[in-house]
């Protein structure tokens, strides 16, 4: 799909480019990644942020599992598992002669306070419907550890392979946020507020050791003096690059690689249905209505992600294009507001600070006060986002994209920050914890994708694209994004 030129807009970053130093070697043992976020803390079983295991998932930390970078589950500091034959209990094996970065060993006693760790009642995991079926953990031996379930999971294997399910050592889970300690091929070395987080190989890892010596992950959130940096081989890489607007420079520059993947980040306009009268399905679908999700497409992404009509992304094998359920359509927006006496309806739109949310944000607002919503607009940083919309659920609406991968069931979450509630759907998503016939789960993921467009749970606006940039001689860095992760582990130059 051709793209727009903003041609004013990169007057200066081209001024800047030409500006700076000429084209350099680089130091083949060192990589400097450009990230538009900093993470708030560096402990990713304590917090939803991306940004965290973007820097630490399977660099610093790894789990039982992990997720490749095809989207399949495999071995890591487990060397592989057996499930029981009613589907009551998997036992793993796990991987000898591992230490932690500190030196600390890791066998079953570690991985067991891990998993106890993230699932117990107040635990500040993000994600504790991962280990909802986990019912008991022993360790059998320092190299065998047995997981009892209330119910047969088929995807425990995969859900232990997030980031919020990584090995901690008792003695450093405390201070992971500040000083991670990890298992990982990479050690933390340092983190330099505001600029960059430093890691280092480490020569003891288990497994091959990594090409690189060190990586830093420098925080470049103007997207400005992104291309400049990247222009200027200051920073060699963008994996998730947030000025799409500049692809056609870099495309046709022999000096980078551009990539645009998938991820599997649907972005939503979030709705509260907890607040009156967002709790009346003819005002969501209203809102649907209103929005041009092509308009979204052009505008904000320069035509690089791709429409969605509810919470799965279109490379999975069980979506279903349901666009057309809450189609553009400003008249029968109108009409809905109408019917359901919000004719005088006042929203605020609270934006992270991503590219994506505060630029289809804009457009959202416009569309919105075209059919008579009169929408503000609240910008705000990602710890007052964590802190009062996705915990506090103190919001009308708001923009973001939900990345983590094979997620549809946070829709079945009570306490989630949507506030809808549909018993058919809760009823699907348990049936497809103990499903393990790929058919069959197909069928129940397709209907459960179909509930949630009906009820207009959010407006679904589309799927984020994986738009990378990096420097060509760069190989190794993932094309796609199948978890949050920027895997540094095969990562290397070649001249």
């Amino acid at each position: 799909m051709k793209r727009p030129v903003l041609l004013a807009a990169l007057a200066l970053p081209f001024a800047l480019a030409l500006a700076a130093p000429a084209w350099s070697q680089p130091e083949t043992g060192r990589i400097v990644i450009g990230m538009g976020l900093e993470p708030p803390h560096l402990d990713p079983t304590a917090g939803a942020a991306a940004a965290i295991d973007e820097i630490l998932y399977a660099n610093v930390f790894e789990g039982l599992t992990r997720i490749t970078s095809d989207g399949t589950v495999a071995p890591a500091l487990a060397t592989g598992w057996t499930v029981a034959p009613d589907g009551k209990s998997v036992t793993f094996g796990l991987r000898e002669g591992v230490t932690f970065h500190d030196g600390k060993p890791f066998d079953a006693s570690v991985a067991k306070f891990a998993l106890d760790r993230a699932r117990a009642e107040g635990a500040e995991n993000a994600q504790p419907q991962l280990f909802a079926a986990i019912s008991d953990v022993t360790a059998d031996s320092p190299t065998s550890l047995t997981l009892t379930l209330s119910r047969p999971d088929a995807n425990l294997p995969y859900a232990l392979g997030w980031g919020d399910a990584v090995m901690v050592h008792p003695d450093s889970a405390d201070t992971n946020k500040q000083t991670p300690v990890g298992t990982g091929p990479f050690q933390f070395d340092r983190w330099r507020r505001g600029d960059r987080v430093v890691l280092t190989r480490n020569d003891g890892y288990w497994g091959p050791p990594a090409h690189l010596k060190r990586a830093e992950f420098a925080f470049v959130t103007d997207a400005t003096v992104a291309l400049a940096a990247l222009l200027a081989g200051d920073v060699h890489a963008f994996p998730i690059f947030g000025s799409p607007e500049s692809l056609p420079v870099l495309e046709t520059n022999p000096k980078f690689t551009v990539k645009i993947g998938t991820t599997e980040g649907e972005t939503i306009l979030a709705i509260n249905a907890a607040r009156p009268p967002f709790d009346d399905v003819r005002v969501r679908r209203a809102i649907a209505a209103a929005i041009d999700r092509q308009a979204l497409v052009d505008g904000a992404m320069y035509g690089t992600a791709t429409p969605i009509g509810s919470h799965m992304p279109p490379h999975d094998p069980a979506y279903v294009d349901l666009t057309g359920v809450n189609p553009y359509d400003p008249e029968k927006a109108k009409a809905l507001l109408a019917e359901a006496g919000a004719t005088d309806l006042a929203v605020e739109l609270v934006l992270p600070p991503t590219s994506y949310a505060r630029r289809s944000g804009e457009i959202i607002a416009a569309e919105l006060r075209a059919v008579g919503i009169d929408a503000s607009i609240r910008p705000v940083e990602w710890a007052e986002w964590l802190s009062k919309v996705f915990k506090g659920k103190d919001f009308d609406l708001t923009v973001v994209a939900h990345t983590e991968p094979q997620d549809i069931n946070i829709y079945a979450r009570p306490d989630y920050y949507f506030h809808v509630e549909n018993a058919r759907f809760n009823a699907v998503i348990d049936a497809l914890a103990s499903e393990s016939d790929e058919s069959a789960r197909t069928a129940l993921l397709q209907e459960a994708q179909q509930l949630i467009a009906d009820d207009a749970v959010n407006a679904f606006l589309f799927q984020l694209p994986k738009v990378g940039v990096w420097d060509a001689r760069i190989e190794g860095l993932w094309a796609n994004s199948p978890i949050q992760a920027n895997d540094l582990s095969d990562v290397s130059w070649h001249q």
